[in-house]
């Protein structure tokens, strides 16, 4: 590892492009995984699992990766600005490969319109693991971000089990629970962790005002969504509501619905 380390570091934007070509291969592999019935039968649905199968591998693998380097390395909690380690490099080179794979998946197969949420978080996740690459700071910050991959592993298994109709199963019952406490333990208490960081340090960061209006941005998104979340699985409106308005729709092509 310490070996390879000064090759990403000298050359982080193919480092970056070699790790999303392997994800791509990734993405490959998994289409051999059969579907779900009423998932084989709609192109949106077969596509938008497809996708979250590579986007749940993204999660579980940098998810559990972030979390091992803080305990291995706590100084990374506190030190966000210049403290990292040849794993912690590699980690948002991965990870950073991912964002970008995701994001030409999306526009390649035309569903561009319909992600616009993805693909705004994607560009503000690139830009900030890219400055961190290039610059060798804010890596640690960057790894801390990653935590937020723990709840997105509830929250893809939510929009997978969702694509199959199964709202009504028991492991969707428990996952909605799961994914509240983890929406509140590794989502809204990292990004409120961060904003914090850099409110709190302003004064002296690199560039600590892009940083705090990026931060900003996806503060807003994530709490707009989680309302979105608690509306949908504890507060939902009656299938009559429902049916009068037209507010509903399984088929929809929109990929970040309720």
């Amino acid at each position: 590892m310490e070996a390879l380390l000064p090759v990403l570091k000298s050359h982080p934007g193919p480092s970056v492009l070699v790790c999303s070509l392997l994800f791509r291969v990734a993405h490959q592999l998994l289409q051999r995984l059969p579907l779900p019935k009423v998932v084989q039968q709609d192109p949106f649905r077969s596509w938008k699992w497809k996708n979250l199968s590579v986007s749940m591998v993204h999660s579980l693998l940098t998810g559990t990766w972030a979390l091992t380097c803080v305990v291995i390395w706590p100084e990374t909690l506190s030190n966000i600005h210049k403290y990292h380690t040849p794993l912690s490099y590699l980690l948002i080179c991965v990870s950073t490969g991912y964002f970008v794979h995701d994001a030409g998946d999306i526009i390649l197969t035309g569903h561009a319109r319909g992600s616009w949420e993805f693909l705004l978080h994607h560009t503000m996740v690139i830009w900030c693991f890219l400055y961190a690459l290039y610059t060798q700071l804010y890596i640690a910050g960057a790894l801390i971000a990653l935590f937020v991959e723990v709840n997105s592993v509830t929250l893809h298994l939510r929009l997978m089990l969702k694509l199959a109709n199964a709202q009504s199963s028991s492991m969707y019952y428990i996952n909605k629970f799961a994914n509240l406490f983890t929406y509140v333990m590794f989502r809204l208490s990292t990004q409120f962790y961060l904003t914090w960081y850099i409110v709190h340090n302003y004064s002296w960061l690199d560039h600590g005002g892009y940083f705090l209006v990026t931060m900003m941005v996806m503060n807003i998104m994530i709490v707009i969504y989680f309302y979105r979340l608690l509306r949908a699985d504890f507060f939902p409106r009656s299938k009559s509501y429902i049916g009068q308005n037209g507010t509903h729709n399984n088929n929809s092509k929109k990929f970040l619905s309720d």
